[in-house]
């Protein structure tokens, strides 16, 4: 879908300005669309090439600057559905495309795979609530369903990873492991994980709305061992020349993990793409197969931490991940602790 025999589009992106949004601004702009951005314009600026659009969909006729626009192909990331009602009002009747993007938090259930989805809040709903986050989702992909019907695209990616990424689950890895010596590794090394690079997502939206795509798909990579990931992520640093000696990983059981103050997921003293196992069992093994088979093209992990180490490592500044302090700690309580319950040799 990216060569010149694409028709030029009106494109309409609802934010604009930070990550996922601000890619697809960027690359349907370099695809030679003719983009518009609608934002507060608060958390960020807005790609190059592009028309930017003041709105504000918390206020009332926040949207007006967009009213009777019409736009081949829109995009919205938002997870409130009281800010989507606005816009599909405004919107809706004139839009050729409309993608929606939700998350795999709207399904019930994370412990298995299940296709269960969490009962939808109200439509009205602005509850930023981070435990409402899944169920705002549902409500937000129902409204632009029944607005747009085969005009619509919902689409439910995992974990998004790469450059200019917010929550920072991904850039702790390489960082560390860059460093080398013995690395805190959590948990199972079997648990599954699963990612989409931020780039690959982007140009499958845009192929997908420049060919009318429409229905519901999961976005994600195919499933891998915690342990293959940061082993990945090691092979692609050394293939890189950026490290000579390999890292050491020790895992660590994630109740003692738990216990000595390390988070999972996201956010300070927290270790990325780490999750409680069995309760996320199925988080992280989403399918990825119907994406695939709708034109989804997955980066290499390789590619995927290169993208991200030329973006970020001259001034990395990570709000997740540990500490060297807090490693040491961990590690050195495990090994106290597995010394002391170590059976001894049975004398020859």
């Amino acid at each position: 879908m990216t060569d010149s025999n694409v028709q030029r589009k009106r494109v309409l992106v609802l934010g604009g300005t930070v990550y996922l949004s601000r890619e697809i601004a960027r690359l349907a702009a370099e695809r030679g669309h003719e983009v518009t951005v609608a934002a507060r314009g608060t958390s960020g600026a807005a790609p190059e090439g592009v028309e930017f659009v003041r709105i504000d969909r918390a206020e009332a006729g926040g949207v007006d600057a967009l009213r009777g626009r019409e736009f081949d192909a829109v995009f919205d990331v938002a997870r409130l559905p009281g800010l989507v009602g606005p816009v599909l009002d405004a919107l809706a009747e004139g839009a050729g495309h409309w993608s929606f993007v939700s998350s795999i938090s709207a399904y019930a259930r994370h412990d298995v795979v299940s296709d269960e989805l969490h009962e939808p809040t109200a439509p009205d709903s602005v509850d930023p609530a981070l435990e409402r986050y899944g169920a705002s989702k549902v409500a937000c992909e129902n409204l632009v369903r029944e607005r747009l019907g085969d005009r619509a695209l919902v689409s439910r990616p995992g974990l998004i990873v790469g450059p200019g990424d917010p929550n920072d689950r991904l850039g702790y890895w390489p960082l560390r492991l860059a460093e080398g010596g013995e690395v805190l590794a959590p948990g199972d090394p079997e648990r599954p994980v699963q990612w989409i690079d931020v780039a690959d997502y982007a140009a499958w939206l845009l192929d997908a709305a420049e060919a009318g795509l429409s229905g519901t798909f999961d976005v994600i990579g195919e499933p891998v061992g915690m342990g293959a990931f940061l082993e990945g992520i090691a092979d692609a640093l050394a293939g890189a020349g950026i490290i000579a000696e390999r890292p050491s990983l020790t895992w660590v059981e994630q109740e003692f993990v738990s216990k000595h103050g390390v988070n999972h997921w996201a956010g300070p003293q927290s270790l990325g793409l780490w999750v409680p196992s069995p309760e996320y069992d199925g988080f992280g093994a989403r399918p990825s197969a119907p994406a695939v088979a709708a034109g989804l093209r997955l980066s290499p992990l390789a590619d995927t931490i290169k993208r991200w180490w030329e973006a970020n490592t001259e001034a990395p500044q990570l709000i997740a991940g540990i500490t060297r302090e807090k490693e040491g700690a961990v590690l050195g309580a495990w090994h106290d602790r597995t010394r002391r319950f170590a059976v001894p040799q049975a004398e020859a």
